[in-house]
């Protein structure tokens, strides 16, 4: 991306997984990706230069796979950059809180030196507290708290699992930038909401209490309660829910939210423009984000990798290859299934992922009008 959003569509360059010879596996398509998108020019010599992921959460294991990581190291490393596999600390409770848990969950899931090739960091420390506030003209914000290891690397590749999420609609590359590049006070700022409890649906099972980083759950009566002056908004108590009960004011809240998590997205990359490249995998499109512990059975078949210097862009050209498919067999759709259907709202259907395309324009993240050049 660039500082100012150009009038003219992006290019967001496309390759699907089809393959008769070792020319056209899928490390061989990354690496035609990264040169067709001028990832090259983004990498000076002597840089340090992120490449941001997600490592997954302990139990996911539809996370992206370490040797198409391993693909893109390689490839910095023969510009003369000094890569390093970077992620932040979650806000929920779970196997990434700490900098400790992070490491250890990424080395089970094969994100570790002998397979990448590239040093793992935490960008955000032992506890989340290594962070720099970035200035900001945004609508909710004048700065933004994003992890310090991120905001001091020269040049940035962003690696992303395109899938559902349940508050966000979707994850791509404008959600691992936002809450992915922030610290945990910074996911607090985005997040901001506080849930509440149906009790006619809740069961008691007290999941909500299992996963609650900050106590504000507890079950009275064998109902859930939720202490609204205690909750951080973090949405673990909606995601691990059996019945749904837990929600807010979806009418008010959620558009808020979407335009916090974009502005975050836009201070991510604020002082590194042109120096950030995209990369999208569409396989194993989930209902869920790999912040879950499980993974769901995909919604729609594995369609291709994509990559771009717009995030915007490439976010909207890879929910629209998602809705022109038809829905998987066995998946979560319980509506949408047709080609040609909003898959995501089908599955969430509170969300406003639209948000991000418009309020990513506005603030100068990139534009969601784009040409899909196929390799």
């Amino acid at each position: 991306m660039s500082d100012t959003v150009s009038p003219e569509p992006a290019k967001v360059f496309f390759t699907d997984l089809r393959a008769r010879s070792a020319s056209k596996n899928r490390t061989a398509k990354i690496k035609k990706l990264f040169e067709a998108a001028g990832f090259d020019q983004i990498v000076n010599r002597g840089d340090l230069t992120a490449i941001k992921v997600h490592f997954g959460e302990r139990g996911c294991d539809t996370h992206i796979s370490p040797t198409y990581v391993r693909t893109v190291v390689e490839r910095i490393k023969a510009r003369g950059g000094l890569p390093f596999v970077t992620d932040t600390n979650t806000l929920y409770s779970g196997s990434r809180h700490n900098a400790v848990d992070h490491l250890l969950t990424a080395v089970e899931h094969g994100f570790d030196y002998a397979v990448l090739g590239a040093p793992v960091l935490i960008a955000d420390g032992l506890d989340s507290t290594n962070g720099i506030d970035v200035p900001l003209a945004g609508k909710h914000f004048s700065s933004v708290k994003i992890a310090g290891d991120i905001v001091r690397a020269g040049s940035m590749l962003v690696l992303s699992h395109f899938k559902g999420h349940e508050l966000a609609g979707f994850g791509g590359a404008v959600k691992n930038l936002a809450m992915g590049c922030a610290t945990r006070a910074g996911k607090r700022d985005q997040h901001c909401i506080r849930f509440q409890v149906e009790p006619k649906k809740c069961i008691g099972c007290g999941e909500c209490v299992r996963v609650c980083p900050v106590q504000a759950a507890s079950l009275t009566d064998k109902k859930a309660g939720i202490d609204k002056s205690v909750c951080i908004g973090c949405g673990e108590c909606l995601t691990v829910c059996p019945k749904k009960a837990m929600f807010i004011d979806w009418h008010t809240e959620i558009v808020p939210f979407m335009e916090r998590l974009v502005e975050y997205a836009r201070g991510a990359v604020t002082g590194k423009e042109d120096r950030v490249g995209f990369i999208n995998f569409l396989v194993n499109v989930t209902p869920d984000c790999d912040c879950a512990a499980w993974s769901d059975a995909p919604i729609v078949p594995d369609i291709g990798f994509l990559a771009s210097k717009d995030p915007i862009a490439l976010d909207k050209a890879c929910l629209d290859l998602v809705n022109a498919q038809a829905g998987c067999p066995d998946c979560k759709l319980e509506a949408g299934h047709e080609a040609g259907a909003d898959k995501f709202t089908a599955l969430w259907k509170w969300t406003r992922g639209d948000v991000t395309f418009t309020h990513g324009q506005a603030v100068g993240l990139g534009t969601p009008r784009y040409e899909l050049i196929r390799l």
